[in-house]
Formats: structure tokens, C-alpha cells, sequence
């Protein structure tokens, strides 16, 4: 085989595989990326080989789809399996499924914030390992904490919200503000069995023998005198820190906060009432003891947590084992860093009561609304997670890493359109008719069709905009194209307006002069755009008017600026976010 076969080989091989997936039509962008991919050597010989792809692929498009799928099958099928088997992450199995009726996960945020990219992995390992055992799902609302970590009534919903988006829907969704009665009950329990016990020491007096490891006079009442003073509690016979319920650990344990952790407390609920249940119930579990029956009496079988949380889950234990209850499998995770990531609640929350974040879904931060407002698509933080994992070991995410994924869907399915930011008026002499550019809604998918940009001539003059930010690269280069549309000769450039002469419409000479390609709006057909960017600024300028049929919540990429997403039309003005470049 000669070297000339053998790259006709390579070619088709991809024509073939990119026609397989996209319906029975290859496309040559893409088939030329994956050659060069994989013989970089080809890199140099790129312009001579666009043509042989060219021809290629439309031998290949002339195919039925059944021709295609029979020859990939028969040839490339292997390459196809490698293929899927990188981009679709799969799963490690779970531990002992075998000794559950059915798996069982959840995943239990406090809604006192939105989600943020640190909820996510537990939130979407645990939804897929249910829907890869054909399980059960469960949402659960972990708000029992009206006092310091007070629940906001919005984000309940904006949980609910982002799953959604996010293609998560749980089989059900549990309140654990509505289940103080079972709480109270399993305390009852507890207490009977000598499992737990309800202490009037001062924090000071139980610190100080918490921390030589001795117990504290409360700890060997009778559990019938257990019972009466929890009684109490619940009748109000006790105020705020006066008693609460600790559950019986080991008191020589090396992690202090583990020795008889508290399960509940009583809240001043006068001043902190709840948002959901009011002043209804001033005796709340801690987040440690609700946590550990509701994983019980909702039958879950897996608990997939981070590292951080192991010592709640040995805290956790202890209510099982005092109860004889089975322990669910349980997976720690390693630590996620996010670099430069803005997540903490209540840094966010106190920048907006000091008006230095917009609102949760500032363009700087990480929680999922933010991110979801920038056009930072669902399958991108997908596949990240399924990527990272359940591995123990650390991991890393930055914005670039996000990027990288989401610029790699968006790249084919978002049509591009001409902008120009911080605007500068060119006049073109010379030019004795209009014009109607049209360029391709997407340069790799030439059947989705153009947009029509209409260029009016006055008195011999063209007139558009073109972005200050090309005024250096003008001063170099003195024959221009605007894109899709005619070359120009530039004659002048001033503090507010560039000069420039009609060249004629002739690809090759702009490519024997090395044109560069610039994209433009015209004068007299534009529409006013502004872009919220990444660090909140706002960038204005002009794009082209048929912008303006889109529907709020778009994604284009907008010629030399970058991915935006609409996110609103008014008063004859488009408001965009940048996504990335």
C-alpha cells in the first residue's frame, strides 16, 4: 500500500465512523481533526488534504445509511467500542448489592443556599448508581437546623430547580422538618435501651469531662429517669442549652467531637422560627441523629459521601449499632479542590448583603444557577463527575477544566453569529451597489442553511462597525475581508472612525495578501447587545439583527468574541452572559 492509500485509508476510516454516528452524514471539520489526531506527521500537508477529505467525504454521504453502518461494523467496530468506551465514564459496581432488596441512594442537602459544583458529586454519583441498578432515588431536605444553618424557603425549590435541569428526578423527596414525631420516638428508644441520654451539665462542666474521658453525672441515670427528662424537654420544662440528648459513644474515642456527640438540642424557635413548620417544634436532632434514621427507615443501601464526612459516619454508626440496625454500604470519595471557585454560602451570602456579588447566580461564583445563567451545559458537569468518580484519591476541577469539556459540545451545536464589542465606524469608499452577505449559520453544517446581512450603498459609502480591539492588527495589515462579504484596502484610521476603499470581492487575492478575516455589523442593521462577562463587567457593542430571533436562553458563538448565552431581550437590547471562548 502506498503512502497516498494508506491516508485514503485513514480518511474514510473516520468518514465512515463520523457518518455512523451523525445519521448517515460525515462531516469534513471533524474528520480532518481526527486524521491529523492521529497522524500529526499530516499536520504540515493540511491544505493539500482538505480537498482529498472533501471528496471523501461526499463519497462517503452518498451512502445509504444500512452501506455505512455495515462497512463500520465490519471493519472499524473495535475502534468504535474504544471510542464509546472513553467518552461514556462507567461506573466501578457497588458493593454488596447482593444483600439488598433494592439500592437505595440519596443525597440530602441543607437548603439553606442553592447548589453549588461542591453538591455535585454526590448528587450525581448518587443518581446514577440508582438508575444504573434500576433503584430508587431519594431527595431529602436535611433542615433541621432553624438556628445556625436556618433553611431559606426559596431554596428548597432552587434545588428542585437544578436537578431538574441537570435531567434528575427523584423517585421521592423527603422533608425531615415533617418527621420530628418519628425522631422523638426513635429518641424514646434509644433512651430505653441505654443507647442515649438526656444531660443538664453546663457545656463548660461536660467539656471538662469530655476531655479527660470521664462520664458525666447525667450518663448513668436510670433510662426511666432518661425518659421523664426528655419528657421534659418536649413540655418545655427546659430552655435553650439548659439540656439536650447525647448518644453514648466510647469516651476514650481520639476524635472529641465524637464522644457523646449531641443528638438533640432545644432552639428558641421564637427567634429562630422554622421556615417550613414555624414555632411548631423547639426540640430538633442534630443533622448526625436525623441523618442516621432517616437512611434507615427510607431502606438506603448506599451512602456515597465525601472523606470529610467520616466522622459523621462513625458518628452514625453509633445510633445503629445501639439499635441494631444494619449499616448501609458506605463510599467515601476523595476531596474535590476547586480551584478559584467561589463556593462558600456564607461568603457568598454576605458579599450580597454587601452588594458585591449580584445575586446567587453572579457570573463569579459556583454554585449550579451561576453556572447554568453562564451557558455551562448539564452533559458537561456529567461528565466530569463520571470522570472523577468514586476514586479516595484527590481531585481538581477548575474553570478551564469546565470549559474544556463544555467547548466541546458546544462547539458544533451552537451557531455563530457576528458581534463587535466596543464598536469603532469604518466608511468604505467606492462601492457603486449593496450587498447581501451570507454566512453559514455553522461553517461544519452547511445544511442547517445562512443568515442574510444586508449592506445598504449611499452615495458610493458602505458603513460598519468593526471592534477597536482589531485597530492594531488594521495598522499592520492594510488589506482586510470582512468576512463573508468583500476585501478592503485601508486608507485611514482615526480616533473614531477607520477609512477604507472597496477591493472587490476576491477570496484569492485576500489569501495572497494574507487578509485577515474580520467580522462586522452593518450600520444601518444592527441591534444593541451587552455582555455580562465572567468577573460581572459588562461589555457593549453591536451584533447583527438576526440575533434577534432567537429565543432567551440560546447559545451561540458570537465570531472572534466567544460562547454567550441570551439571557434576555428588552427595550431593543439583547443581554448576553459569556459562556467561554
Amino acid at each position: 500500500m502506498t503512502l497516498l492509500d494508506d491516508v485514503i485509508q485513514l480518511i474514510r476510516k473516520h468518514a465512515l465512523i463520523n457518518a455512523y454516528e451523525h445519521c448517515g452524514r460525515a462531516v469534513q471539520g471533524p474528520v480532518l481533526g481526527k486524521v491529523i489526531a492521529e497522524r500529526p506527521d499530516l499536520r504540515s500537508q493540511v491544505k493539500s488534504l482538505v480537498n482529498l477529505v472533501a471528496q471523501i467525504v461526499d463519497e462517503v454521504n452518498r451512502m445509504s445509511i444500512e452501506e455505512i453502518k455495515r462497512e463500520v461494523e465490519e471493519k472499524y467496530l473495535e475502534t468504535l467500542i474504544r471510542k464509546r468506551e472513553v467518552e461514556e465514564k462507567v461506573l466501578p459496581p457497588l458493593p454488596n448489592v447482593e444483600s439488598y432488596d433494592m439500592v437505595v441512594t440519596r443525597f440530602a442537602p441543607n437548603p439553606d443556599a442553592p447548589l453549588h459544583l461542591g453538591s455535585l458529586r454526590p448528587l450525581i454519583l448518587s443518581y446514577e448508581y440508582a438508575k444504573m441498578y434500576k433503584g430508587k432515588f431519594i431527595l431529602r431536605f436535611d433542615d433541621t437546623d432553624p438556628k445556625t444553618k436556618r433553611p431559606m424557603p426559596e431554596a428548597y425549590e432552587w434545588i428542585v430547580e437544578d436537578m431538574k435541569w441537570l435531567g434528575i428526578r427523584p423517585d421521592e423527596i423527603v422533608y425531615q422538618s415533617d418527621r420530628l414525631e418519628l425522631y422523638y420516638d426513635v429518641c424514646k428508644d434509644l433512651l430505653r435501651l441505654g443507647g442515649a441520654y438526656v444531660c443538664t451539665c453546663s457545656q463548660e462542666e461536660f467539656k471538662l469531662l469530655r476531655d479527660e474521658g470521664r462520664p458525666c453525672p447525667c450518663r448513668n441515670l436510670s433510662p426511666e429517669e432518661h425518659l421523664e427528662r426528655f419528657e421534659g424537654m418536649l413540655s418545655s420544662k427546659y430552655g435553650e442549652k439548659e439540656a439536650v440528648v447525647r448518644i453514648k459513644t466510647d469516651l476514650s474515642h481520639p476524635d472529641m467531637s465524637i464522644r457523646e456527640w449531641v443528638a438533640f438540642r432545644i432552639i428558641d424557635v421564637e427567634v429562630h422560627p422554622h421556615p417550613r413548620v414555624g414555632d411548631k417544634y423547639f426540640v430538633w436532632p442534630t443533622y448526625n441523629f436525623a441523618c442516621a434514621v432517616d437512611d434507615h427507615v427510607l431502606k438506603v443501601s448506599h451512602i456515597l459521601r465525601a472523606k470529610e464526612h467520616i466522622t459523621n459516619t462513625i458518628k452514625q454508626r453509633y445510633v445503629f449499632d445501639h439499635m441494631k440496625w444494619k449499616f448501609p454500604e458506605t463510599i467515601h470519595f476523595g476531596r474535590l479542590k476547586l480551584a478559584n471557585i467561589i463556593l462558600s454560602k456564607s461568603q457568598i451570602s454576605k458579599g450580597i448583603a454587601r452588594r458585591e456579588f449580584l445575586w446567587w447566580d453572579d457570573p463569579r461564583l459556583g454554585t449550579v444557577m451561576a453556572i447554568r445563567r453562564r451557558g455551562i451545559l448539564p452533559e458537561t458537569l456529567k461528565e466530569i463527575i463520571l470522570h472523577v468518580g468514586v476514586k479516595s484519591s484527590e481531585a481538581s476541577l477548575s474553570w478551564e477544566n469546565i470549559y474544556s469539556v463544555n467547548r466541546k459540545y458546544l462547539d458544533s451545536r451552537s451557531n455563530r453569529y457576528f458581534c463587535v464589542l466596543d464598536p469603532i465606524e469604518m466608511v468604505i469608499k467606492g462601492i457603486e451597489r449593496g450587498y447581501v452577505a451570507k454566512p453559514l449559520l455553522h461553517p461544519d453544517f452547511p445544511e442547517r442553511g445562512y443568515r442574510e446581512i444586508r449592506v445598504e450603498t449611499k452615495g458610493g459609502e458602505v458603513k460598519v462597525y468593526l471592534s477597536k480591539r482589531d485597530l492594531e492588527l488594521l495598522k499592520r495589515k492594510p488589506l482586510i475581508r470582512l468576512m463573508s462579504l468583500f476585501n478592503v484596502q485601508i486608507e485611514s484610521i482615526e480616533e473614531e472612525m477607520i477609512v477604507g476603499l472597496y477591493k472587490g470581492e476576491s477570496i484569492e487575492d485576500a489569501l495572497v495578501h494574507k487578509a485577515p478575516i474580520i467580522q462586522w455589523v452593518p450600520i444601518d442593521e444592527k441591534v444593541d447587545v451587552e455582555i455580562v462577562m465572567p468577573d460581572a463587567s459588562i461589555a457593549s457593542g453591536f451584533a447583527e439583527r438576526s440575533l434577534e430571533s432567537l429565543d432567551v436562553g440560546s447559545i451561540v458563538q458570537l465570531v472572534r468574541v466567544g460562547f454567550a448565552r441570551l439571557d434576555c431581550k428588552r427595550e431593543g437590547k439583547l443581554k448576553f452572559y459569556f459562556t467561554h471562548d
